[in-house]
């Protein structure tokens, strides 16, 4: 067996996704791999996927970064609540939201009592790495990463921690981590 195949057969995955009857809506900073697991994630259960971060800019007709800088903020969580909103009343299957979505009380709220809600857990030194691929990053542009990423994750761990399941983001392949929630939502089914 290689590390990009699942450790469940495909029939013990099946009887997940039919139990499982609602959302998953992954949640964590920028580049624990919301986005990457979510859609293999998704494969692995059948169920389609969407990233909360495009469809916002599908909507808006612009980019996260341009709705951030234009209008702020407060108005970007706003329309974020709307379009996660959507997402679970229209029961897509695996949710990839922004690293700040499940901060926001009204978001969490919704995610907690709607959908099965997955924080997606990494070690500094990882999300560095990763979210230094690419400049699209907003709250990363004005400072050193390492140390925006730490305040993010000391500020945000209150909010996370109250996922109903937490796994860790490794160096390793994503199949790890999709392997890791499908054991822990086994268990926690």
């Amino acid at each position: 067996m290689t590390s990009e195949e699942p450790t469940l057969n495909s029939s013990q995955i099946a009887d997940i996704a039919k139990r499982l009857g609602r959302p998953l809506v992954l949640v964590g900073l920028m580049g624990v791999g919301k986005s990457t697991v979510g859609k293999r994630l998704a494969s692995a259960l059948l169920r389609d996927f969407a990233d909360a971060d495009e469809e916002i800019e599908e909507a808006a007709q612009r980019s996260v970064s341009e709705i951030f800088e234009e209008f702020g903020e407060a108005y970007f969580r706003d329309g974020e609540r709307r379009v996660i909103a959507r997402l679970v009343e229209d029961g897509t299957g695996v949710i990839a939201t922004g690293g700040g979505a499940f901060v926001d009380p009204e978001t969490r709220s919704l995610i907690l009592d709607r959908a099965v809600a997955v924080w997606i857990d990494a070690e500094l030194e990882t999300l560095v790495e990763r979210t230094g691929r690419r400049d699209t990053r907003p709250l990363l542009r004005n400072g050193d990463p390492a140390e925006i990423l730490g305040r993010l994750m000391e500020d945000r761990k209150p909010f996370y921690s109250q996922a109903q399941i937490r796994v860790v983001s490794g160096d390793g392949p994503h199949m790890r981590t999709v392997d890791a929630i499908l054991k822990e939502l086994d268990a926690w089914l």
